[in-house]
């Protein structure tokens, strides 16, 4: 699920970890930099991130991450099965398919 949202974060532009943990922060999803760190290195090496230092104004580098053309398709394979679990809830949720038990 948090490989999901930080591939959402990072579709439109890149960013570096602080902003990715202030968007999660924002969507009520509390992550810190413990479980954000090593995530990102792990996608980087599946091949699915790149990064690049950019000099900050405000202190030492920062470590630009953004999606590959391969991450790109797994955030693409990832969205299409998020729809589909969504809609199968949708459905449970809607429908009563069972009787309730007493």
């Amino acid at each position: 699920m948090l490989e999901f949202c930080v591939l959402l974060i990072l579709r439109h532009r890149p960013a570096y970890a602080s902003e990715m943990i202030a968007a999660l922060k924002e969507a009520r999803l509390i992550v810190v930099e413990g479980t954000l760190y090593p995530l990102l290195t792990r996608l980087k090496n599946d091949g699915l991130l790149a990064y690049e230092w950019q000099e900050s104004t405000s202190g030492p580098p920062r470590k630009y991450y953004s999606l590959t053309p391969l991450g790109e398709q797994f955030l693409s394979q990832l969205s299409e099965s998020w729809q589909e679990i969504a809609g199968t809830i949708y459905h449970l949720q809607q429908t009563n398919l069972l009787p309730l038990s007493k």
